[in-house]
């Protein structure tokens, strides 16, 4: 699989965010916000909603008034045997979570072997997951995860791609050009999420957002009936705005 040479990461935050647990794990009796700040370099502003992301999700507890040490979600996820199912389930609360924050089924999809692979998803009565009435490993070309996962890839990975997964017209609005979907998503803004708008099926809006750990390509994605598509932006953007703790469970 061949990857672009150096991707625009689009979660800055979760490079801060390491630096901070970094800094906390060297403190075996807790260390204040103060000295934090301090050693990371990292301004108050950004430091005070970063600790509160990392208390939230069990990575750090706070110790005394303004003092943190490492939390037992950071210590599950290190742990060797466990730390799959660890991982699991951290991923499922965090999907969980964020279903009822946007109010869409949610995703997180990897390319896994040269296929599109769904891992993981959170879903409701209240908020269904997309019908696969394609399977998505045939749908790259028109689905908000597998545009999402093709920008991840140079050019040759998205031939090699379309060569074994032939582009076909799903609904009016699919892009069946090769050159013109190439075209989108080079133009593809790294830190703004991909859009499907009823390409993969009729009825069905989506959007993705990358979270690329290492040389994994994956994203986190989001779908909702088209009833509901003036809520796609705001709710694409809020996904994004979220993807950090879910990329810094994966890079840990």
């Amino acid at each position: 699989m061949a990857l672009k040479p150096e991707p625009t990461a689009p979660f800055h935050s979760v490079q801060y965010a390491l630096r901070v647990l970094e800094t906390i794990g060297r403190h075996a009796g807790g260390v204040t916000d103060a000295q934090i700040a301090r050693e990371t370099g990292l301004p108050t502003v950004h430091l005070a909603p970063m600790l509160l992301m990392l208390r939230r999700e069990g990575y750090i507890v706070e110790v005394s008034d303004g003092a943190y040490a490492i939390g037992d979600s950071l210590v599950l996820l290190g742990s060797g045997a466990d730390r799959q199912q660890a991982l699991q389930n951290k991923l499922q609360e965090t999907l969980d979570r964020l279903r009822d924050s946007v109010g869409a089924a949610v995703y997180i999809s990897r390319y896994v072997d040269g296929e599109v692979k769904i891992t993981q998803f959170a879903d409701s009565p209240r908020t269904p997951k997309v019908h696969e009435w394609v399977d998505f490993r045939s749908a790259a070309h028109a689905s908000a995860v597998g545009k999402c996962l093709l920008t991840q890839l140079d050019i040759n990975g998205r031939r090699d791609h379309l060569s074994r997964h032939k582009i076909a017209r799903l609904t009016s609005k699919t892009i069946v050009n090769e050159r013109i979907l190439f075209s989108k998503l080079d133009s593809q803004p790294a830190t703004v999420p991909v859009l499907d708008l009823q390409e993969y099926a009729v009825g069905t809006v989506c959007a993705a957002v990358p979270i690329t750990a290492g040389a994994s390509v994956g994203c986190l994605a989001l779908s909702m009936p088209v009833e509901h598509a003036h809520r796609l932006r705001a709710a694409a953007d809020t996904l994004n705005r979220k993807a950090a703790p879910l990329l810094l469970s994966l890079t840990l």
